[in-house]
């Protein structure tokens, strides 16, 4: 005897309407907003929501927006307006984001009845003169524009205020853990540091990082015994001026290019650096403290009130320090081993993929209510 198949009614959010119709907005392809929308996209859409994700197609072919259960989306302005004129409520993620957001909202005369929701993920230091004026102005209308900003660190709520949001609140983006990596070895092996300690930076090639200083400090080290190798997985405008610094000095240095195994190159490592010279809530910090990989991180951004006292903290520019704070735990097992245990331990107290979609779904909810009870 067969049995009909049984109806499983659609989700229905506390304010009683349908599932809601989201939009999540990239302006680039950046490591953690894209993994935060990733991780974003998949715990909506386990709870029912309905995720548009409107993004560069780079994005999609490496975060898989759609397996997360997504509709992906190109960021072409065309297409950015068509998913907003289908959505209840749109969340950006970045200034550029947000302003692009609130263009197509207003051009589809939408500002009053779908919500803008903003995640400030930070970024470089405001440039002076024209540049910084004009930045100024951009977070001036994006703060405004939002309904509610949600910064990724204190700094940037504070920002958002200053800059004029109405409702600037801390909501912390969580990552996902990364997998189980079983012979780091292998990987050292690979990289050539069987016999030598291992150092490792991940990201972009671009200025800010500060790998220049990170190039001065790895002359330092050339005097070490056994001699440390320093790889720096990304890419970037840089590569060619590193890659002439490197060959040209002689420099203890491999670029590995863009790579999608920092997870693995940071099990392998002796010590992570991060010589940035502004970070928000950086993704690499998060994945060595999580990792139990002793950290050397400049003191800058939101950096310290992620790491707390689980990092040595350098200030930016000064390869003296950062060459000395790095050759200090590598000749220092104990010590590297004591900021792995108390990397673990601050990454613990960090909020979970599901404290993170919780929170953001509650401000969806809490917009949705707000709106429908005008």
């Amino acid at each position: 005897m067969s049995s009909s198949p049984v109806s499983v009614p659609a989700p229905v959010l506390p304010y009683g309407r349908p599932p809601l119709r989201t939009v999540q907005v990239l302006g680039g392809a950046g490591a953690g907003s894209s993994a935060h929308v990733r991780s974003l996209a998949t715990g909506l859409a386990a709870r029912g929501v309905r995720v548009t994700v409107c993004a560069p197609v780079a994005a999609e072919g490496e975060y898989d927006f759609t397996g997360a259960g997504a509709r992906f989306t190109p960021d072409a302005v065309s297409a950015l307006r068509a998913a907003c004129a289908g959505a209840d409520l749109v969340h950006a993620h970045g200034v550029r984001a947000g302003l692009r957001a609130a263009l197509a909202l207003r051009g589809r005369g939408l500002g009053r009845r779908v919500p803008l929701v903003v995640t400030w993920h930070g970024g470089a230091p405001e440039p002076a003169g024209a540049l910084g004026r004009l930045s100024r102005l951009l977070e001036r209308q994006v703060a405004r524009a939002a309904a509610v900003v949600l910064g990724a660190s204190s700094d940037q709520v504070d920002l958002a205020r200053r800059r004029g949001a109405r409702d600037a609140r801390l909501a912390a983006p969580a990552v996902p853990p990364a997998a189980e990596v079983a012979d780091a070895g292998k990987t050292r092996a690979e990289l050539g540091a069987v016999e030598r300690p291992l150092v490792v930076a991940v990201g972009s090639l671009v200025a800010r990082r500060g790998y220049s200083v990170l190039l001065d400090a790895a002359r330092a080290w050339r005097v070490m015994e056994p001699l440390p190798l320093l790889v720096i997985a990304g890419e970037g405008p840089l590569r060619p001026e590193l890659a002439r610094r490197i060959e040209a000095e002689g420099l203890p240095v491999r670029l590995l290019g863009r790579r999608r195994d920092a997870d693995r190159l940071l099990a392998a490592a002796d010590v992570a650096v991060l010589p940035s010279r502004w970070e928000g809530r950086s993704l690499l910090a998060q994945e060595a403290l999580r990792a139990g990989v002793a950290l050397v991180a400049t003191e800058v951004g939101a950096v310290p009130e992620l790491v707390g006292d689980a990092a040595v903290l350098v200030p930016y520019g000064d390869p003296g320090a950062l060459a000395g704070a790095v050759a200090a735990l590598l000749e220092d097992p104990a010590r590297r081993a004591e900021l792995g245990e108390a990397g673990r331990t601050q990454a613990a107290t960090w909020p979970s993929e599901d404290d993170t979609v919780a929170q953001v779904l509650a401000v969806y909810d809490e917009l949705m209510d707000r709106l429908h009870r005008r």
